[in-house]
């Protein structure tokens, strides 16, 4: 059996809610969908803010599992208007423009902390 190692980003939500911010499995590293949190509770309106956020800490996370950037292969971002699709792609973009994971946006009634616009997953191969 292929060993798991699971990664904590220190979220206040995760010994609550009770989830790893990423879990690595074999080559393969998931990671759980990321609001934009900061350590001191903020969160700024700006979608382009929160998306670099959002990223900063998957990102982190997924460092932590042995994977990077290039080792993406899928992402999902969910946004609570169509508003705010286009900031989110332009940063997604940013990241992974040279990358091109299979991606999924979904506007979605609302996510956990009502001031959030916009929460990411991703999944990475790591491959030798």
């Amino acid at each position: 059996m292929t060993d798991r190692r699971r990664v904590s980003s220190g979220s206040p939500f995760e010994p609550t809610i009770g989830f790893s911010r990423a879990v690595r499995v074999g080559d393969h590293v998931w990671v759980s969908g990321t609001g934009p949190v900061w350590p001191d509770g903020s969160c700024p309106d700006d979608p382009t803010v929160q998306t670099r956020r959002c990223f900063d800490i998957i990102i982190a996370a997924m460092s932590h599992a042995g994977a990077t950037v290039e080792n993406v292969v899928r992402t999902r971002m969910y946004v609570t208007s169509v508003d705010d699709a286009a900031a989110v792609s332009a940063v997604h973009g940013e990241i992974f423009g040279h990358v091109l994971p299979a991606a999924t946006m979904v506007v979605v009634a609302g996510l956990l902390d009502p001031r959030w616009k916009v929460e990411i997953e991703a999944e990475a191969v790591v491959l030798p």
